[in-house]
């Protein structure tokens, strides 16, 4: 229910986290199945969720995608085939091509590079932690680039401390793309305190998508009165941003998918508030949630920016201009 605006309404200072929303590897999937729609018409099929947000991909439905969870579902045809931006196990291509489906892989160039790292740590000999959160699709993805019994999965700092290795000095870690930088490091300095020649990534597993919108969120969470960030909560980056908010101080942090779901109830009285929204989150429903709050309250709005980011992935090859040449 709208607000009576003949009421007055109370000043509420807005500050907008930046970045937030849309990150290069999202932009790309997203863009991924709507150039699939455009060249080759419906239905272009999509493993998984192209990305966790239901606005998202309840827009690529209507245009024409269809949503499975298994090759099994996509019914024979030339029809194309895409996967998700989590990236998927090796099984899951090695499938498409014993069926001759017109794949197209629309993994994020930095879960790809993760994969890359597990490939060659395996090549090596080491044994491989994964740091990251069982059953999420990216998780199942990396672990799913070897065979099984290769990596083992280390969710919390009590794993890190309990977990027993073949060959400490063998050893390799990964991360998950969208972890918490905090509990990561926490983690990993355990590992490190444990193994000590335990190789690292090269450069940093968590992406600068995630990065960004927690070091913004942990700026302007000790600000304000209550956090709402703005995403799936199947979407792993946008659970690390409603934490770090909470730890960083703000123990009014809600994650929300629409500004139907604001509970008012815990947003009444407020002075000040923050607002961010997760790497697979529309700028859209950020729009949304502020015409919500303006409907009872007068808005003072400023941008907290965190960092510049000018990321671009192209598509992927099977879908560019230049892909026949």
């Amino acid at each position: 229910m709208r607000a009576d605006p003949s009421f007055p309404r109370p000043p509420l200072r807005v500050l907008l986290c930046a970045p937030r929303g849309f990150c290069a590897g999202v932009v790309r999937a997203i863009d991924a199945v709507e150039q699939a729609l455009r060249q080759y018409g419906p239905p272009v099929y999509v493993r998984h969720e192209i990305v966790h947000n239901k606005y998202v991909v309840d827009g690529l439905r209507r245009k024409g995608a269809v949503f499975v969870e298994e090759l099994s579902e996509v019914p024979p045809g030339t029809a194309p085939v895409i996967f998700s931006a989590h990236g998927v196990p090796k099984a899951v291509p090695d499938e498409a091509a014993q069926r001759n489906m017109f794949a197209i892989d629309a993994t994020c160039p930095l879960v790809t590079k993760v994969h890359r790292e597990a490939q060659i740590h395996h090549k090596r000999g080491r044994e491989i932690l994964l740091i990251g959160h069982a059953r999420h699709p990216e998780v199942v993805g990396t672990m799913g680039q070897l065979p099984t019994g290769t990596v083992t999965l280390i969710e919390t700092a009590d794993d890190a401390r309990a977990v027993a290795v073949r060959d400490p000095a063998n050893l390799a870690y990964i991360t998950q793309t969208t972890l918490s930088i905090d509990d990561t490091a926490e983690i990993v300095a355990i590992l490190r305190t444990r193994f000590p020649d335990m190789a690292a990534p090269p450069k940093e597993d968590i992406c600068y998508a995630t990065t960004n919108r927690q070091e913004a969120v942990k700026t302007v969470a000790p600000q304000v009165d209550a956090m709402v960030v703005v995403g799936a909560p199947n979407s792993s980056n946008s659970q690390r941003l409603r934490e770090a908010a909470e730890r960083a101080g703000c123990t009014r942090a809600v994650l929300v998918q629409r500004a139907a779901d604001l509970d008012w109830s815990l947003l009444s009285g407020l002075a000040s508030l923050g607002v961010t929204a997760g790497a697979s989150a529309p700028e859209v429903l950020v729009e949304e949630i502020l015409d919500a709050f303006a409907d009872r309250y007068t808005l003072a709005v400023e941008t907290v920016t965190a960092a510049e980011e000018n990321v671009f992935f192209p598509l992927p090859r099977a879908l560019r201009s230049d892909a026949a040449e």
